[in-house]
């Protein structure tokens, strides 16, 4: 994050980044492996906590849950230069690269990987194409951050992809579960996929959050200027994006933490194909980045957003569509779970990856 502690992507090296993190971001992963930890003994051994925290819903997600998104991506959107969103749709080559890789290539490798991985379990089967289809709006904003990527350009991706989410999860939804399999003389399954929940999702938790964050910057800088806002501000906010990402965090395996240390067998045939998916893309995403002479930045953010999965929505849509007990809903949970831990070490690969493989971009201005 361009906080206090943490420079801006074109600031500097691995070291130089690495050591000026505070202790919250330098024991990231720590404090993500405590709060998963944490959130499935809460929802082990407290009775009736998964009532209570569903008991009230924004869409389908839990209202403590929505909080928690709304309190994690505020902070990243109001850090956005909003000014130079046009240098990025500029970018063909970023922009045709990233749809691409999230709204083609992307899905169908998670299809892939399905098929081969639990041929014999259609439930998580579903479950991981469902995960597969929704593309991340909210937590690639920090991972993106932290690895220092190209923030505005984050940003523009992550709402192109919010529009073609409201647009195509239907179809594709509708493709891979039926006509694709019918294809191939495989199983189908039949999903019936809510457009106003998945327009209603993307304007909750980008919606919502990206307008504030418009509107702190524009009110901020204009009343106080630039230097003031970055220098000062915007350090205090910053920490709260990663304290609305731990406590999400909590909450999420608080709802499944029952159901997850009851099947672990059946989580860990999950957690095989989502660990292969999220490796190969993020692994593809810099290297496609690499060769198409993106720089750093843009490259990190193009891997980030296309290996990142927006799990809110795949567990809202499981929810929704198979209910709260269902493998797929399951499979759904078990998305954040090898998604979060193994994101952050590709934080970590990616900053390594800068210092080794890409020439130093001239200090921003």
């Amino acid at each position: 994050m361009r906080t206090q502690t943490i420079p801006s992507p074109t600031r500097g090296g691995e070291a130089a980044v690495v050591g000026k993190l505070s202790t919250l971001d330098r024991f990231l992963p720590v404090w993500i492996i405590a709060a998963m930890v944490l959130g499935l003994l809460l929802g082990s051994f407290i009775p009736g906590l998964n009532t209570a925290l569903e008991a009230v819903k924004v869409g389908e997600v839990s209202l403590p849950i929505a909080i928690g998104l709304l309190v994690m991506m505020y902070p990243v959107l109001a850090k956005v230069r909003y000014d130079q969103a046009h240098r990025v749709v500029a970018d063909r080559k970023l922009m045709i690269t990233s749809l691409v890789l999230n709204w083609v290539l992307a899905p169908a490798f998670m299809f892939a990987l399905a098929w081969i991985f639990i041929p014999d379990l259609p439930e998580y089967r579903t479950g991981l194409i469902i995960v597969g289809l929704a593309r991340c709006i909210a937590m690639v904003m920090i991972w993106n951050d932290l690895a220092c990527g190209d923030r505005e350009a984050a940003a523009v991706l992550v709402a192109i992809n919010s529009v073609f989410q409201v647009i195509a999860f239907g179809a594709l939804g509708w493709f891979y579960l039926q006509v694709l399999p019918s294809l191939l003389g495989l199983p189908t399954t039949s999903a019936d996929f809510s457009f106003w929940a998945i327009t209603a999702s993307v304007l909750i938790f980008l919606g919502i959050p990206l307008l504030a964050g418009f509107l702190t910057r524009t009110i901020g800088e204009k009343a106080k200027g630039r230097d003031w806002y970055e220098d000062r501000f915007l350090p205090r906010l910053g920490p709260w994006a990663l304290y609305g990402l731990l406590f999400t965090i909590t909450l999420l395996f608080a709802l499944q933490g029952g159901t997850i240390t009851s099947r672990p067998l059946d989580v860990v045939r999950i957690a095989l194909p989502l660990l292969v998916y999220f490796l190969v893309v993020f692994g593809a995403g810099m290297l496609i980045g690499k060769r198409l002479d993106l720089g750093y930045a843009k490259t990190t953010t193009l891997a980030f957003t296309a290996a990142g999965n927006n799990f809110e929505l795949a567990i809202a849509v499981a929810i929704g569509t198979f209910g709260v007990t269902s493998g797929q809903a399951l499979a759904g949970v078990v998305g954040p779970l090898i998604e979060v831990p193994v994101l952050v070490a590709l934080v970590y690969a990616a900053l390594w990856a800068r210092k080794r493989y890409f020439t130093p971009s001239p200090l921003s201005v």
